[in-house]
C-alpha cells in the first residue's frame, strides 16, 4: 500500500505524467511512456532502467 500522499506528487521520470497504482501487480504504470515501475517493500523504485515496458493492450487498459 502507497500514501495517498505520495501518489498525489510522484510523476514518471520519462514522461513527467501522472502515475496510476496497480495494488496487485505492486507497479506504478505511466500510459504516457508505457512504463511500469516497480514497487519494493512499499518504496517505488523510480529508475527507467528499473521499468518494464508494457504491452500495448495492457495500456489500453489504462
Amino acid at each position: 500500500m502507497l500514501d495517498p500522499n505520495l501518489l498525489d506528487i510522484l510523476v514518471c521520470p520519462v514522461s513527467k505524467a501522472p502515475l496510476i497504482y496497480d495494488e496487485k501487480q505492486g507497479e506504478l504504470k505511466c500510459k504516457a511512456s508505457g512504463l511500469a515501475y516497480p514497487v519494493r517493500d512499499g518504496i517505488p523504485v523510480m529508475l527507467e532502467e528499473q521499468a518494464r515496458t508494457m504491452t500495448d493492450a495492457e495500456i489500453s487498459k489504462l
